[in-house]
């Protein structure tokens, strides 16, 4: 019983260590990075193209409302049958 233990120890501890491995990206085999942008002197770097545009991820507004509102007319609010 042990045994057991020990050895799923040491599979649990190896297969951990390999979460935590850091290595600079590369594109995969047999594929190339993007084109080089328009008016760009040099290609952009791997944390430069991990980055979302603005309109891909926008803030969220999380300002609450500070008095009551009418609401608008809603033509597809229809009651349920």
């Amino acid at each position: 019983m042990k045994r057991t233990w020990i050895v799923a120890g040491v599979v649990a501890a190896l297969a951990l260590s390999g979460c935590a491995r850091k290595t600079a990206l590369e594109p995969a085999p047999g594929q190339d990075l993007p084109p080089v942008p328009y008016g760009a002197s040099e290609p952009p770097s791997s944390t430069e193209l991990l980055e979302l545009d603005p309109q891909a991820a926008p803030q969220r507004s999380t300002e609450l409302r500070r008095r009551s509102e009418e609401r608008e007319d809603d033509p597809f609010d229809i009651p349920p049958e």
